[in-house]
């Protein structure tokens, strides 16, 4: 068994700061990820432009300079690399937490590769890698996709896309781009005010000149090998169809959280798990959570941008501990 002070699961923009601020503390630190270095922006579509300037989405008081307002993924790519070489952060890479337990002495972490025992944790793992699932028949057929990485491969191929918000929607305008065949279906009466302006028009116009069909008050009923069947308005409809992008959204692992021994609440939005707002304590003494988990189902309150300040109030709150 390894022993280390502190301990966090996750290396997303968030869980990188987070041990920026330890360390700038003297608290000894480990990352442990089940992927890679910011392994969510990695997931991103490889043309992803951020909605954040790069000054907002640096970290650990390290200059994210690009030429243009806006990053794009690869620039952040390379950004957050830099950043752990410059504060030479200790990230155990493909490395997958499977269960955690706590005792009087701190916490046991039991991995894919070994143990580990540590005073203080904290989760900072996101949700981008729980996609939410269509509770559909042939919502786990291999057609269906919950990732939309880049348009080449769907070239004249029949594409539904479900979903209205900025993921489906910048999907469908690359699809259509590379000649698929795009159908998008949409729950909501209208479009959703969370689309980013500056694609808003450019999809419309895709719909409005009909290269992009898209259909509002829609819900999916079922997905075969090679059609779909939705409604509209009530209507059922039948579409031969070769891929589905279920671009619902995402949602913490709950789960893990609760074995964890982390209480979850309910709000207006959903489940999250609870913590303290002062210091992003859990209810589990020395347990913290940093991030876009702490907002839950709620993905709209919590980025990178105000995530990355988590990081100091737990490194405080440890210190404080420390001390006592």
């Amino acid at each position: 068994m390894t022993y280390i002070e502190s301990i966090i699961i996750g290396a997303g923009p968030c869980g990188l700061s987070a041990a920026i601020e330890q360390k700038k503390q003297g608290i000894e630190t480990l990352i442990i990820e089940k992927g890679n270095v910011v392994q969510a922006i990695y997931n991103y579509p490889t043309h992803q432009t951020f909605f954040s300037s790069s000054e907002k989405l640096g970290i650990g008081d390290v200059p994210f300079i690009v030429e243009e307002h806006k990053p794009r993924r690869n620039q952040a790519l390379v950004y957050y690399r830099s950043v752990v070489k410059f504060y030479d952060l200790t990230i155990n890479t493909d490395e997958t937490v499977l269960s955690v337990t706590s005792d009087s002495e701190g916490f046991k972490l039991e991995t894919n590769k070994t143990t580990y025992q540590c005073k203080y944790l904290t989760i900072a793992t996101g949700y981008y890698g729980q996609p939410n699932v269509l509770e559909v028949t042939g919502s786990d057929l291999p057609k269906v996709h919950h990732y939309f990485k880049e348009a080449h491969p769907y070239f004249n191929k029949k594409v539904l896309i479900i979903g209205g918000k900025n993921s489906a929607v910048d999907a469908a305008i690359e699809l259509e781009k590379a000649g698929a065949e795009v159908t998008v279906i949409y729950r909501g009466s209208e479009y959703s005010t969370s689309i980013k302006p500056w694609i808003l028009p450019v999809f419309d116009s895709l719909v409005r000149n009909e290269k992009i069909d898209m259909h509002f008050n829609a819900a999916i009923e079922q997905i075969a090998e090679d059609y779909v069947v939705f409604s509209v308005d009530g209507e059922t409809m039948k579409l031969n169809n070769d891929h589905v992008f279920a671009m619902i959204g995402y949602h913490p692992d709950y789960s893990f959280l609760e074995s964890a021994g982390i209480k979850l609440i309910t709000n207006d939005y959903g489940t999250a798990p609870y913590y303290d707002r002062e210091t992003m304590e859990t209810n589990v003494p020395n347990l913290f959570i940093a991030g876009v988990i702490a907002a839950g189902n709620d993905a709209n309150t919590i980025f990178i941008e105000n995530g990355k300040f988590h990081g100091g109030m737990i490194a405080e709150t440890i210190i404080q501990r420390k001390n006592q």
